[in-house]
């Protein structure tokens, strides 16, 4: 055996492999688990002095010197109700801003007791996120509504059947009207008119703006964009808050599209009218600790000369990126590249197909996790061909392993003529060695387009399986270091690994024993240990995505012992 050369190597990697996992490990430990505890030691510290500050103040009879709730702040001015199976909240008539959503259909949590998730809030705080529709006047001495202006209305309630008209008369010979319609899910119209009553002509321009103060200190993914996002003139447009901070400000000019601001499952929208142009501004701003992002745009003028009228019609969606929903609003109101509010990537020509596809089977099955073994088995009959070839090459490369193993022994050192000998063998046995690494290419973006449906879509969002699987678009809630919950003991996120991420771990090397082993130890070597990477790798991945992957395993080890099962042995071998 002419394996000895190889030695030093093997060990040389085994002894990197040691050392980098004791590098991680360290680095979690000694650094960033204490970290960690700090963080909460001092966010314990400052609530435990704010409830001792308002204590103090309550005793002596003094307001404490906190920021109101955002229950004050809605509470403090004259509203009219929202009240939709979708939405919930209130229109703040002090500048007819909309400043309060909460989204009924989704929760908090998983929790019995969970609220709707809040979407937008007044302003006045770190959190402040709203919209609001108004004019701009073409010369100073005309009094447009402002932020301060209280509109008046007879009506409480905003609902699917009863929209809500507010007006305001400047005292000069304008008169604004609003009017708000809201469908059942997330989108707003708001119908804008202006009547001038005065003796003298008129310029107005029609202006929308989203308006968000938000502290931009997530970890952030390549995986999803979360900031603001347009689509202009048939080219979708996001920007990071990160380099909005440093431009200040971008313009769109001449443009039709939408434009708002973007989470990894809501959406605000600003829709203009899509038959007129108009100019989009992204902006931000920054001062006393807050940073302020808004989204905006400003229509053509218009001249209303004494007597005259004009209306502006624009939509609002504030809301769950629903696909459907867009799919449906997008068609019926001619929005162009609606659906891309969903972060489909680089690869929406295979990820919205898949995503359609999952959802096309979870109406026939009921169930998103069975959908996406469905799934699975699709993908499988429609590679079939492709991957009985494979195997079928990969089987005969391991029937031939005695006879390189025995050519490599003969030949030594002298590599050429071993690589010759070799590649004679693989001419005359018609065999490819690389026909086996097709269908895993073929299925790497398939994969990595069924992580993103997982990672980015509502649809998926706490969508259960069976057992322990409540929420398949986040990681395997079990754990082996805490024994899977007997232990009461919260592990670093490194040492996270669940019982599905253990079961695609085992599939992993039950089809790597079917494969042939590669000629080259060290190669063999990492081989090996590659479904081990893998386990630690994958264990923070969406459950769902892990599911897919040993199911897959698990169809494909079928397969390839099926074709082991009735393969015979080499021509030249008989």
């Amino acid at each position: 055996m002419h394996t000895k050369p190889h030695a030093p190597e093997m060990k040389n990697l085994i002894l990197a492999v040691v050392l980098s996992t004791t590098v991680l490990l360290g680095w979690q430990y000694l650094v960033e688990e204490p970290k960690r505890k700090v963080a909460i030691e001092r966010a314990q510290i400052q609530q435990a002095k704010a409830k001792e500050e308002a204590a103090k103040a309550a005793a002596l009879g003094v307001s404490p010197t906190v920021a109101s709730s955002r229950d004050d702040r809605i509470a403090a001015s004259k509203r009219v109700s929202i009240l939709t199976d979708a939405v919930q909240g209130s229109v703040n008539l002090t500048g007819m801003r909309m400043d309060d959503i909460t989204l009924a259909k989704h929760k908090e949590s998983l929790e019995a007791n969970a609220h709707g998730v809040v979407l937008l809030s007044p302003a006045g705080d770190k959190a402040a996120y709203f919209a609001e529709f108004g004019w701009l006047a073409g010369s100073q001495d005309v009094k447009v509504p402002t932020v301060t202006t209280v509109w008046q209305s007879e009506q409480t309630q905003l609902s699917s059947d009863k929209p809500l008209t507010a007006h305001w008369d400047n005292g000069e010979g304008l008169r604004f009207e609003q009017q708000l319609k809201v469908e059942d899910q997330y989108l707003f119209q708001v119908e804008q008119r202006v009547t001038n009553r005065s003796d003298k002509p008129v310029t107005l321009y029609p202006y929308g703006l989203i308006s968000r103060s938000y502290k931009d200190d997530k970890k952030h993914t390549y995986l999803v964009h979360e900031g603001p996002l347009g689509v202009y003139n048939q080219e979708l447009v996001d920007v990071s808050y990160e380099q909005l901070r440093k431009d200040g400000k971008q313009t769109f000019a001449n443009t039709k599209g939408w434009f708002g601001v973007t989470d990894k499952y809501w959406l605000t929208a600003i829709i203009p009218s899509q038959q007129e142009d108009f100019t989009a501004n992204v902006s931000y701003f920054g001062a006393e600790d807050k940073d302020k992002y808004q989204t905006d745009y400003r229509g053509k003028a218009i001249t209303l000369a004494p007597g005259e009228t004009a209306a502006v019609t624009s939509h609002f969606f504030a809301g769950a990126k629903e696909v459907s929903l867009l799919d449906y609003y997008g068609e019926k109101l001619g929005i162009q590249l609606f659906d891309r509010a969903v972060d489909f990537g680089s690869l929406y020509f295979l990820t919205k197909p898949i995503f359609l596809m999952l959802t096309g089977f979870n109406q026939l099955l009921g169930n998103f996790g069975l959908a996406i073994l469905m799934l699975t088995v699709t993908i499988k009959l429609l590679l079939f061909p492709l991957a009985n070839k494979s195997y079928r090459s990969m089987n005969q490369m391991k029937l031939l392993m005695p006879r390189i193993t025995e050519i490599r022994e003969r030949c030594g050192d002298d590599k050429m003529r071993m690589n010759q000998e070799i590649m004679e063998m693989y001419k005359r046995e018609k065999v490819n060695p690389a026909s086996g690494c097709l269908p895993l290419l073929i299925q790497l973006p398939v994969f990595f387009s069924l992580y993103k449906v997982l990672f980015v879509t509502i649809e998926m969002r706490q969508a259960s399986f069976y057992g322990w699987i409540k929420d398949l678009s986040v990681a395997d809630p079990t754990n082996v270091f805490n024994l899977f919950g007997l232990i009461d003991w919260a592990p670093p996120a490194m040492f996270h690994i669940g019982v599905w991420p253990l079961i695609m771990c085992a599939t992993m090397v039950i089809q790597q024993r079917l494969n042939p082993k590669p000629t080259d130890p060290v190669q063999a070597a990492m081989m090996k240990w590659m479904p081990l990477f893998f386990l630690v790798m994958f264990s923070s991945m969406p459950a769902g995505l892990i599911i897919y992957w040993a199911w897959n395993n698990t169809l494909s080890i079928l397969q390839q012992w099926v074709i082991t099962r009735g393969a015979g042995t080499p021509k030249s071998a008989r």
